[in-house]
């Protein structure tokens, strides 16, 4: 089972950015499950999937999410376009 990193775009225009094996589940979380959602997003409902990538493993995804996180939201924009 591969990798996903994927961003997120929050109620608030603001972007989230995390790691899954299982990209519908967590999705659900964040939109449905108080307990499972992360707290940046819990607030900030509905949340929409607008970027993913797919990694062999979870070392390459955690890099590359790391990466993203370190992006302005400018340069996070491009590379959802």
């Amino acid at each position: 089972m591969e990798w996903t990193v994927y961003i997120l775009r929050c109620s608030d225009n603001s972007l989230y950015t995390g790691i899954t094996r299982d990209l519908n589940r967590r999705l659900n979380e964040h939109n449905h499950n108080d307990r499972l959602a992360s707290a940046y997003t819990r607030s900030r409902r509905p949340v929409k999937l607008v970027y993913q990538e797919a990694h062999v493993d979870r070392s390459s995804a955690s890099k590359r999410e790391a990466a993203l996180k370190k992006l302005s939201k400018t340069k996070k924009e491009l590379l959802i376009k």
